[in-house]
């Protein structure tokens, strides 16, 4: 499961998810990516699902990089409690993600393949997607 070995702090704020992406934005290493079109939270489960998709769809052929890492710590508090008492246990982990951001690559697949994969995990994601291609130049 994806999840940081260590971290500086145990508890984090929400902060904002405003802008765009300004790296991680362009295929680098295969030939098709799966590009984010809209900011939001994706956890740990939801990464390693559409990973799943990607590598059955794919029938264990081509390369697979995953461009991102869940490093950020959500709490919750238990049901029916009061207010207060201070923010609640650690719960699970999510990376944050804004526009244009290339969350998966693939390469070594036909584009039929790929797109079906690249398709079948973006059914996994909280956010909406498109599938990019790497532009030769």
């Amino acid at each position: 499961m994806l999840m940081p070995k260590k971290v500086k702090f145990r508890k984090r704020q929400k902060g904002r998810m405003k802008g765009k992406a300004m790296r991680g934005n362009t295929v680098d290493f295969g030939q098709y990516g799966l590009k984010a079109l809209e900011p939001g939270r994706i956890s740990n489960r939801q990464i390693e699902a559409a990973r799943i998709a990607i590598s059955r769809a794919a029938r264990r052929g081509g390369k697979l990089w995953i461009r991102i890492f869940p490093d950020r710590p959500i709490t919750k508090k238990p049901a029916e409690t009061r207010m207060g008492k201070g923010k609640g246990p650690l719960e699970g982990w999510v990376v944050v993600i804004r526009p244009g951001r290339i969350l998966y690559e693939v390469d070594g697949l036909t584009e039929e393949v790929a797109r079906k994969a690249l398709r079948l995990a973006a059914q996994k994601l909280p956010v909406k997607t498109k599938i990019v291609t790497r532009y030769a130049g």
